[in-house]
């Protein structure tokens, strides 16, 4: 597989460190507030890659982090007259059950900054003794850049000054570039932590590659993991800060690959609350499914920008509408094996080296190497929507083909495993847009209706039909007095 690093600016073969294994590290939100798109993006571009990843044979381990103390957590805290951890855990629950209904799995590892301020505090501690960290007036901890001769080479900010200060410098820095590690203890306003270095709190850039260092690093390797993946607005300063403050400290880099995903804009602008045009995922979700959702967020490729238009992403419904039209007549009912096995890696394991081996070869082929390419969505989809047409041409000549009905529906498990389309039933998806109480009366309907067929009463049987066609509801009458129905 070959795959975009940031840091070289150009596709690599991707060879991990360990030879059937992937260390990935994820930068997760700053729990402040609700998720929004540039959010759901990055999390379902990444969750597809390591799906991918898990498909090829490795095994692979994720850590996501949860940023639970920063500034901007402090100011809501205040303002809502809300406790920090409480206000951290409300958007990390929040969080989790958006990604959720994106269908996007959960990481092997969420750690949090406050679960590792011992860890975040002897890294520092560590920088101190080194003599690459140094205390300013104020208590704050700064790491020293120009200790670093490697700094600025992962992002390419070298001597861009603009760039490097948003704020002020502060007094007693020894030189515009450096970063703060740790923020000491301001009064009653702020908030700290009892700790070795003083009652404090980390800065932002420390937390990642603290927890990194405590969770998922290799010690006796060149690198600490394999891939470390984000937003691009995060490529500088942050993870450049991130990949200094290792190099530091251990001597080595951080991540063997950089990978970053493109911006989610509305109305061609970057999707910033700060332009006042942010689009919560919760918002998005009220109006449409899950799967519908991401099935548009993953459909541009995961580095380009992705302009977020309603109409595209009604357009883009035609593939999901085509993958469960199939579903139906396959009769196929979605498997629990993909889901439930997740987070046991040989039950998981064992369920697709089975599953690969009776989908059709071609497909996978074709599916495979266009995934090979970064993650080459375009073509990815291209290849499904022909296996599909493909599928639907047999069947139309050979209706009965059990054989090649049970290939097709292991082709469609696959497409569910690995890009996460497909998983609800044919039922509920042209079901979707009928709420509960709307449900209950079709169902009552078409109770009454086949009350009155087997009373022979063939025209109160017809008006019911008539009157729910009239209402978008179309009826599918199936063996052993079954009637479906569905949404137009």
């Amino acid at each position: 597989m070959r795959i975009y690093d940031s840091r070289l600016r150009e596709k690599v073969l991707l060879t991990p460190i360990n030879s059937n294994e992937i260390r990935m590290y994820i930068c997760g939100p700053t729990v402040y507030d609700d998720a929004h798109l540039g959010h759901a993006r990055s999390a379902i571009s990444f969750d597809i890659l390591a799906r991918f990843l898990e498909a090829c044979g490795y095994r692979v381990l994720i850590a996501k982090n949860f940023t639970d103390i920063d500034d901007k957590l402090i100011h809501k805290s205040q303002q809502s007259n809300m406790p920090l951890d409480v206000l951290a855990q409300r958007y990390i629950t929040r969080y989790l059950e958006d990604m959720e209904s994106l269908n996007v799995r959960r990481a092997s590892l969420e750690p949090r900054a406050t679960q590792f301020l011992d860890s975040i505090c002897h890294f520092i501690q560590k920088l101190l003794d080194k003599n690459i960290a140094y205390a300013l007036p104020n208590g704050d901890i700064c790491l020293e850049v120009a200790k670093d001769s490697q700094y600025g080479t992962l992002s390419g900010h070298l001597d861009d000054a603009d760039s490097i200060h948003r704020v002020e410098v502060e007094e007693g820095k020894k030189d515009p570039r450096d970063f703060v590690l740790w923020k000491a203890y301001k009064g009653e306003n702020d908030v700290g932590y009892d700790s070795i270095l003083g009652k404090g709190r980390p800065g932002w850039h420390i937390e990642c590659s603290a927890m990194i260092d405590s969770v998922l690093s290799y010690h006796d390797k060149e690198f600490c993991i394999d891939i470390h993946a984000g937003g691009q607005d995060l490529f500088f300063p942050h993870h450049e800060n991130e990949a200094s403050q290792t190099r530091c400290l251990r001597g080595k880099e951080l991540a063997k690959y950089w990978m970053h995903n493109g911006f989610v804009t509305i109305n061609g602008e970057k999707m910033s609350k700060s332009l006042g045009n942010s689009f919560f995922v919760k918002d998005a979700l009220k109006v449409y499914h899950g799967e519908i959702l991401r099935n548009y967020l993953l459909s541009t490729h995961y580095r380009s920008p992705l302009h977020f238009n309603e109409e595209d992403l009604l357009q883009s419904k035609k593939r999901l509408d085509k993958i469960y039209r199939l579903k139906k007549r396959l009769d196929f009912q979605p498997s629990t094996n993909i889901r439930s096995q997740y987070h046991d890696s040989s039950k998981h394991d064992e369920y697709m080296q089975s599953l690969l081996g009776q989908v059709n070869d071609d497909f996978k082929k074709a599916l495979f190497e266009s995934l090979y390419d970064d993650l080459n969505i375009s073509l990815a989809l291209s290849v499904i929507e022909e296996c599909i047409k493909q599928t639907n041409d047999y069947l139309d000549s050979n209706p009965k083909d059990k054989a090649y009905k049970t290939v097709a529906k292991a082709n469609l498990e696959l497409v569910d495993s690995i890009l996460g389309l497909g998983a609800l039933s044919y039922i509920e998806y042209f079901q979707l847009g009928v709420d509960s109480s709307h449900k209950e009366r079709i169902e009552s309907l078409i109770a009454a209706r086949l009350e009155a067929k087997k009373n022979k009463d063939f025209a109160k049987a017809d008006k019911i039909r008539n009157d729910l066609e009239k209402e978008g509801i179309v009826l599918m009458d199936k063996a052993n007095n079954v009637t479906e129905w569905e949404k137009v």
